[in-house]
């Protein structure tokens, strides 16, 4: 798995930090679903994390392989379309079928595993990693650099790179993922990663990942997600939610996220990650986002 790429961004005090993960496999329905894991056998509580559109694990592992370092368990999934899992059918991969795949992943691993597991969401991943806790009931706490509801028109325009793809109206989003489901285009061009970082260079790389945002989608998956119905904010039921989303984020802004938290019937809390981008790795926002993890991970281990 390519993640060293990724690390080389982060500021000087962090990148020793981050372990080296190691690659495993899990099969559903058909598919080789690749697993990054940093395993501790003598932790109390582990941690998976979630990417969103244009990550992979490889992505998202500098933010999550610091954790492993100070002891806690940490895997990441790469999902369909992304990273090294192997996809079979590329052209019919729905925003659902992550939904699925994910929900199932965290049933298996709480059934082998009476760990505490922490869900954490980037970007999509956030959105992704609240719907996988209300529906399995078995996530001990969720957390989310992101928080967008496509239910809210907002929201939409801001998932994607074309506002007025954002605006169609949702009748026509339906009959646009009828008719074009298989047809494939770069993400990058239907969503901005030209500000998935404040680091112009950090944005140029993402964006040309052949892994994740040099990935060409389905029209069908893109569709789906901005269709797809989330579980209200005030009918869930799952474990605790906390947001820390980037303060600075030109993508996705912040006040998008915080109105959907705002509704959550749990427990919430949200952090502001001061100076950071939607892939917070500026300062002082990291140093907020691990002291923040490292809060959660205290606040479910088993006494």
């Amino acid at each position: 798995m390519e993640y060293s790429s990724y690390v080389k961004f982060l500021p000087v005090r962090y990148r020793e930090k981050v372990v080296e993960p190691e690659s495993t496999w899990w099969e559903w329905r058909g598919r080789r679903v690749h697993v990054a894991r940093a395993e501790r056998g003598d932790a109390a509580v582990r941690v998976l994390a979630l990417h969103g559109a244009g990550g992979h694990a490889g992505l998202v592992w500098p933010l999550l392989g610091i954790a492993a370092g100070e002891g806690v368990s940490v895997a990441a999934l790469d999902l369909p379309l992304y990273g090294d899992t192997v996809e079979p059918k590329p052209t019919s991969v729905r925003y659902r079928d992550w939904v699925e795949l994910v929900s199932d992943f965290v049933c298996a691993e709480t059934e082998s595993d009476s760990r505490p597991l922490v869900l954490f969401g980037a970007s999509v991943g956030g959105m992704l990693a609240y719907e996988v806790a209300a529906r399995t009931g078995r996530v001990a706490h969720v957390v989310a650099t992101c928080l967008l509801d496509p239910a809210d028109p907002a929201a939409r325009r801001a998932a994607a790179r074309w506002k007025a793809l954002g605006a169609l109206p949702r009748g026509v989003l339906s009959g646009a993922g009828r008719v074009a489901s298989g047809v494939r285009l770069p993400i990058r061009w239907m969503v901005d990663m030209a500000n998935m970082s404040l680091d112009p260079a950090l944005s140029r790389h993402c964006g040309s990942d052949p892994r994740g945002g040099g990935v060409w989608i389905p029209v069908g998956f893109l569709t789906d997600f901005l269709l797809f119905e989330h579980t209200p904010p005030q009918d869930y039921q799952g474990s605790p939610v906390t947001l820390v989303h980037p303060a600075a984020d030109r993508w996705t802004p912040p006040e998008l996220s915080v109105r959907f938290l705002d509704r959550i019937a749990a427990d919430t809390r949200a952090v502001l990650l001061e100076g950071c981008g939607h892939f917070p790795i500026e300062e002082p926002g990291l140093t907020q986002l691990a002291d923040t993890v490292r809060e959660v991970i205290d606040s479910v281990r088993p006494l």
